[in-house]
C-alpha cells in the first residue's frame, strides 16, 4: 500500500507486545500524509535479530493537536514518521 500526500490515514490501535515504533498516543487517531520517506528495514523485528526485512516505507504523518490531547485549544499540529505498516485508510 503506498499512500500520496494528502491522504487521511489512521494510526492502527492493534496491540503490540514488545519493541516498536509507533508513538501510544497516536494509535487510533487520524492525521494526514504531508510526504513518504525513505524505506527502512523494520526495527520490530530488527530488535529481535532478524533482519528486518522486507523494508518498510515510512511516512510524515500531520495530526491535529486537539484530537491527540483533550482539551487542547491552538491550531498546533503535530508531525510524526510512522511506518507504513502501521497506518490505514481513514
Amino acid at each position: 500500500m503506498t499512500f500520496e500526500p494528502g491522504a487521511r490515514v489512521r494510526v492502527s490501535d492493534r496491540p503490540h507486545e514488545g519493541h516498536h515504533r509507533t508513538p501510544g498516543y497516536l494509535k487510533g487517531k487520524t492525521g494526514v500524509v504531508e510526504r513518504g520517506r525513505a524505506t527502512f528495514t523494520n526495527p520490530e523485528t530488527r530488535a529481535y535479530g532478524e533482519d528486518g526485512l522486507p523494508e518498510r516505507r515510512v511516512y510524515l504523518v500531520g495530526f491535529e493537536q486537539r484530537e491527540l490531547w483533550p482539551g487542547y485549544e491552538l491550531d498546533d499540529r503535530l508531525f510524526a514518521d510512522v511506518f507504513e505498516h502501521w497506518l490505514e485508510d481513514a
